[in-house]
């Protein structure tokens, strides 16, 4: 029998996390599995995909234990451009999963672009070519896996975001995705909304080995007995990107907030009214879709913000990214230091994959607090960045910017970011936003009446003078050109 909750998963890249929503939109249970990131080469980033299934099924185990194996639903909230292949005959992946961070495609994207398709496939998908996406990877494990390409053409391979993997081993053998996961592939036109075959082509993906596209608030499936602690039957009835389900949870239903989710990397998304193409850097896409229909938004995706702090302090000797930041509260300023981090090249709005990190403005009175006040900032300015670019492609100022993630706990950071956008920031207090928003999809999915998970928010009102922003962005965007201009040189 029903207990009235909802479970959601959030296969995030760093933490698996379940938690369980009872019919108020309150959390009664949850549970976390920390994830292992594997880099075998400079530039590749990948995760075993058997173990991120496994830690699904340790979070839900932790859970039923609390409050018992009945759910309404299953909501899905996934880590995204991450791709997996497996074997439909044995269910078993045929080489890890390749993450989103992974750059080893980077030799194809820049072939393709050589060969002219860029404008093409912007215009069919919203998406530059970058290795960020899902189809050159694909590309790659078929041409690098032994037997690969000779099992897809028998029909033996399957592919899929994190979603479509988990789907498929709740209940044995489905093969789906949603709209936000597949306009993130760089396979699936999003004006057509449906795969497209001359995408394939260029790509060298053959489109079988492709899930079903269904509404993000669909009915997908159902577990199956045995598979996992929960009660077999259970429907899984929502599956998104997390960042879009972070902007479903936010409660934005239409153009003007921007939602940021502070996590390893950052990803800024703002509704728009109906499919635009940025001319600013950002990426086209689906935030979601219900049987209202599709919703577009325009996003920006920083490769390294949290990351950035954790790599920082590495390099100070301090292993607990808490430690950089409460190092970094102890100074009011970063002292003139700039910290660029271009550590796998640079995202939105710039998209150089050639870009190196870089420190300026070191003197002798610079000291570890400075640098470490330098990475914390250096989220912030990236988040203008990409701010800025918004506005301009809207040709409107943005009213505010909503935050989540683990680095927006930090106040400082919070503040800073108001500062430098010249808009109030406000901050969720429930810290799981993308698993709420799953949550919160897979309600509307069964007919509830809903409307945001987090309502409680605080607010950061801007507090710099305009001489001190203007100053402070000047100094990161000199650090910027720095950058860009070694790389053009180099």
């Amino acid at each position: 029998m029903s207990n009235e909750l909802i479970l959601a998963i959030d296969q995030g890249t760093t933490n698996t996390k379940a938690l369980a929503f009872d019919a108020e939109g309150r959390v009664v249970a949850s549970a976390s599995s920390p994830m292992a990131v594997s880099y075998p080469q400079p530039g590749w980033a990948e995760q075993s995909a058997t173990d991120i299934w496994h830690s699904v099924l340790s979070v839900i185990a932790e859970v039923v234990a609390k409050v018992g194996p009945d759910m309404d639903a299953l909501a899905i909230s996934n880590q995204r451009e991450t791709i997996v292949v497996w074997d439909s005959r044995t269910g078993q992946p045929i080489a890890p999963a390749i993450l989103w961070q992974c750059r080893r495609s980077a030799p194809a994207c820049a072939a393709i672009r050589a060969a002219g398709h860029g404008t093409l496939i912007e215009a069919r998908t919203g998406l530059g070519v970058d290795p960020l996406f899902p189809a050159a990877k694909l590309a790659w494990i078929l041409d690098h896996v032994p037997g690969a390409r000779e099992a897809a053409a028998s029909g033996h391979l399957r592919a899929g975001t994190i979603d479509a993997w988990l789907l498929w081993n709740f209940t044995g053998g489905e093969h789906a995705t949603d709209h936000s996961n597949a306009s993130r592939t760089q396979l699936f036109n999003t004006e057509a909304l449906g795969w497209d075959e001359e995408l394939g082509r260029i790509f060298n993906v053959p489109l079988s080995l492709l899930p079903r596209v269904r509404a993000s608030d669909s009915a997908f499936g159902t577990v199956i007995y045995g598979v996992s602690a929960l009660a077999a039957g259970v429907p899984i009835h929502a599956m998104i990107g997390d960042s879009h389900a972070a902007l479903f949870g936010h409660g934005v239903r239409e153009p003007g907030t921007v939602k940021a989710t502070y996590g390893t990397g950052t990803s800024l998304m703002t509704l728009t009214s109906g499919r635009i193409m940025s001319r600013s850097g950002l990426s086209s896409t689906i935030a979601w879709s219900t049987s209202a229909g599709v919703a577009y938004a325009l996003e920006g995706n920083i490769s390294v913000s949290g990351q950035a702090v954790a790599f920082m302090g590495s390099l100070l000797g301090l292993s607990d990214p808490a430690a950089v930041a409460a190092l970094a509260l102890t100074v009011p300023d970063s002292n003139g230091v700039t910290f660029v981090p271009a550590l796998v090249g640079l995202g939105a709005p710039y998209w150089d994959p050639d870009a190196r990190g870089s420190v300026s403005g070191l003197s002798l009175g610079t000291t570890p607090a400075h640098l470490a006040r330098a990475a914390v900032e250096a989220i912030a300015f990236q988040v203008t960045d990409v701010f800025t670019a918004m506005e301009t492609d809207l040709g409107q100022p943005l009213a505010r910017l909503s935050a989540d993630g683990g680095a927006a706990r930090n106040d400082m950071l919070m503040q800073f970011q108001a500062d430098l956008i010249d808009r109030p920031v406000l901050r969720g207090e429930l810290p799981e936003v993308s698993a709420a928003g799953a949550a919160l999809l897979a309600a509307t999915g069964l007919g509830r009446n809903t409307t945001r998970a987090d309502k409680a928010q605080r607010q950061f009102a801007p507090q710099m003078s305009e001489a001190q922003r203007q100053a402070a962005l000047s100094g990161w965007l000199s650090g910027v050109g720095r950058v860009l201009q070694r790389d053009a040189i180099t």
